[in-house]
C-alpha cells in the first residue's frame, strides 16, 4: 500500500491535462473521450449490472492462476465482495465504455473476465453506435466465468465469447489462430513476467490502429518495470499513463511520445 501511495504522489507531480498535450491524436482522445462528461444511457445499465452482483451474497470457490498453468490460490469468496474489491470501479467502467465507444473496435480481446464488469463496458460501448464488436474474454476460474456468463445473458449482451483457460496456455496454443484485435484489455495477472509474456505473444497481431490497455501498471515495482519495458519497445509509438491504466498505441505515423494524464 505504501508503494502505491508513493507511486500516486509521483504520478500527480508529473501528470498533465489536455492543455499540455501537443499531439492532435492524443488531445482529441482526451477532450472527446477521457473528459467527456455527458450523461449516457448505457451508464444506467452498467450500474444495474454492478448492483445485481453487489446484492448477490452467494459464495463460490475462486481459483487464481499464476504464470504458466500453476494454481497458486483457491478459496471461497462471496460474489458481492468480489464485485466490490476485485472488479473494475464504476468510474473506470464508464471510461472503458467511452474508450470502446470512441474507437468502435470490431474485435476485442480481454484477459481477465472476473465477473464481467469490464466485459459489459466494452460490449456496450462498442455497440452503442449500432455496431457490435466480437469480444473474446478469457478467465482462469470456471466459477467466476459462470457468474459472468449468466450476468451477460441477463443483460442481453450476446456478442461475447467466454473462454475458460489459463492465459499463457491459450495464447501459446492458439498462436496460429490469433487474429488482429482492435482493442486488447489486459487485466489478469499483475506480474512483470506474465505481463511481458502476454505482450510478446500478442505483438504479432497488432495493426496500425490497435489499442492495448494494461491495468494496474503501478500496482508494484515489478509492474512499473514491465510498463517501462513496454514503453521502450520499438513498435510502440504512443503511451498514455492514467495511473491505473497504461494505454498503448502502435501508430506508425506518430512520433514516439509518452503522456501522463490525469483523469
Amino acid at each position: 500500500m505504501f508503494f502505491q501511495i508513493k507511486a500516486y504522489l509521483k504520478f500527480l507531480w508529473h501528470s498533465k491535462n489536455e492543455h499540455a498535450v501537443h499531439s492532435p491524436f492524443v488531445f482529441t482522445l482526451i477532450t472527446k473521450c477521457f473528459y467527456d462528461k455527458k450523461s449516457i444511457p448505457e451508464y444506467s445499465l452498467l450500474k444495474e449490472y454492478r448492483n445485481a452482483l453487489l446484492e448477490n451474497k452467494n459464495s463460490i470457490e475462486v481459483t487464481d492462476f499464476g504464470a504458466g498453468s500453476k494454481v497458486f490460490k483457491s478459496n471461497t469468496r462471496i460474489i458481492a465482495q468480489i464485485a466490490k474489491t476485485a472488479g473494475i470501479s464504476p468510474r473506470r467502467a464508464q471510461l472503458l465504455f467511452r474508450i470502446s465507444n470512441y474507437f468502435q473496435p470490431s474485435t476485442i480481446l480481454e484477459l481477465g473476465t472476473s465477473l464481467g464488469l469490464a466485459t459489459s463496458a466494452l460490449a456496450l460501448g462498442s455497440r452503442s453506435l449500432g455496431t457490435k464488436a466480437k469480444i473474446t474474454t478469457l478467465e482462469g476460474c470456471p466459477n467466476t466465468m459462470a457468474i459472468a456468463k449468466n450476468q451477460l445473458q441477463l443483460y442481453n449482451i450476446n456478442n461475447v465469447n467466454p473462454v475458460v483457460t489459463e492465459f499463457s496456455e491459450y495464447l501459446t496454443t492458439h498462436t496460429s489462430q490469433l487474429i488482429p484485435h482492435d482493442l486488447i484489455y489486459f487485466d489478469g495477472n499483475h506480474s512483470k513476467q506474465a505481463t511481458l509474456d502476454y505482450f510478446e505473444l500478442l505483438l504479432p497481431t497488432i495493426t496500425n490502429d490497435s489499442i492495448w490497455i494494461f491495468d494496474d501498471i503501478h500496482w508494484s515495482p515489478e509492474m512499473e518495470e514491465a510498463w517501462e519495458d513496454i514503453k521502450k519497445h520499438p513498435k510502440v509509438s504512443v503511451t498514455i499513463d492514467t495511473f491505473q491504466w497504461g494505454l498503448v498505441f502502435f501508430r506508425r505515423e506518430q512520433p514516439k511520445e509518452h503522456f501522463i494524464i490525469r483523469i
